[in-house]
């Protein structure tokens, strides 16, 4: 299985683990992984001005690095979102590389999808994951997990070690 991991964390340390431990068995369960570095890149938000509907043919009239990820949207069998939590949302960088999928209606081969939020306080991850539920019910792609990790625990072995394990079984 192919699998995308977009990284909406400017600053490697608030995900890396996370994002490491997830590929470490991902591919050890025979999967290719991919990590965009999301958060580091120049994507601006959907203006909504329809031209990728009318005259652009799924193409954005905005030419930014989401030519970057695109292809990645396109072509992966499984997308995971890890996102530091940043007031209850994931980052800015990671909801206008969601939202620009516009163009595209919904990534056109992912069957599978997962989050990983990293926080420093418990208790904030329900906007991330509401959203993240919507929006794979909408694409119609399975929410495959969702992994929380807070303080301490982002990095801990336990929680790392439960990454690895998910990431196996996909």
């Amino acid at each position: 299985m192919k699998i995308a991991v977009f990284n909406g964390s400017a600053r490697q340390q608030n995900t890396a683990g996370l994002i490491e431990a997830f590929c470490e068995g991902a591919k050890e369960a025979g999967h290719e992984v991919d990590v965009y570095q999301v958060g580091k890149m120049k994507i601006a938000g959907c203006l909504g001005c329809e031209y990728c509907h009318t005259k652009g043919n799924g193409n954005c009239v905005q030419k930014d690095d989401l030519e970057k990820i695109m292809p990645a949207y396109k072509e992966a069998d499984m997308i995971v979102f890890a996102s530091p939590i940043y007031y209850f949302t994931m980052t800015a960088q990671m909801e206008a590389a969601i939202q620009r999928v516009y163009c595209i209606g919904k990534p056109a081969k992912a069957t599978k999808a997962a989050l990983l939020l990293s926080s420093g306080s418990p208790g904030v991850y329900d906007s991330a994951i509401a959203q993240f539920k919507a929006y794979m019910g909408y694409a119609g792609i399975e929410a495959a997990g969702v992994i929380t990790a807070n303080g301490d625990e982002n990095k801990s072995e336990a929680k790392l070690n439960e990454i690895r394990e998910f990431a196996k079984s996909l």
